[in-house]
């Protein structure tokens, strides 16, 4: 009796390899294939988005932990050829920068949690671009700069920020998302990153930056959101990244 176990572990051994070895190659084929179809699947999320009216793509998680939303039915797409990013308002010198340019700007790199209010995070994102505070002091901030008011090329967006939050070494002008160029789905070409808060002050397709004397509420603050909406456990008064 003690033989037939014996036996049928023996035959079922190759079966287990067989099968071990098979698992172990999708898995691998599975990660090959990964990146290719993260890109499929946001690019269809994206466009699904656009044309959902009743908002419900925007639940749909990706690969990549994030979710789609926008607050208008379609967004044009930018690229190197027609990508500006203007900056203005109570400034010495007002600038506008081409997508080329700001690449060639000194790069800053931020690794922190993503944290939006619908209650997703994606943990430990790495975001590189340049920072806010270099393209203020390119363009020289006016004695009555207090603020900055952010818009955006879908028409509708806008955020803000005061001039001590946005001069932070962790918010930037965003060119990489995940150590891709970010995509137009999560906002790019160029986009808005600040780490400390909640992901809705990090405005999307931003093309926009206006130094102002008081903070002007942005799109939801002006429909009841915090202006202020930290992140728990961030130093609201810190320059560390």
């Amino acid at each position: 009796m003690t033989g037939k176990p014996k036996r049928k572990a023996a035959k079922g051994a190759p079966v287990g390899r067989r099968a071990m070895l098979g698992m172990l190659g999708a898995g691998a084929a599975g990660l090959a294939a990964a990146p290719y179809l993260q890109r499929g699947w946001e690019g269809f999320l994206g466009a699904a988005s656009q044309v959902d009216a009743t908002g419900l793509t925007g639940l749909l998680p990706n690969p990549g932990g994030f979710r789609y939303d926008s607050v208008v039915g379609s967004v044009p797409r930018k690229t190197d050829t027609d990508y500006v990013l203007q900056v203005g308002g109570l400034v010495d010198q007002p600038k506008t920068y081409t997508l080329p340019e700001l690449r060639a700007m000194p790069q800053t790199r931020v690794i922190h949690d993503v944290v939006c209010t619908d209650g997703w995070r994606v943990e430990r994102t790495p975001w590189e671009g340049v920072k806010l505070a270099d393209i203020l002091d390119d363009a020289g901030v006016h004695s009555r700069g207090a603020a900055i008011r952010f818009t955006c090329f879908d028409g509708a967006y806008s955020e803000s920020l005061t001039l001590e939050q946005a001069r932070r070494s962790d918010v930037m002008v965003a060119l990489k998302l995940q150590d891709e160029p970010i995509t137009h789905e999560h906002g790019g070409p160029v986009r808005l990153y600040v780490a400390p808060m909640y992901f809705y002050k990090s405005a999307k397709w931003l093309s926009g930056i206006s130094v102002t004397d008081k903070v002007v509420p942005g799109f939801w603050e002006e429909r009841g959101w915090e202006i202020d909406c930290w992140l728990d456990g961030e130093d609201r008064h810190s320059d560390a990244a």
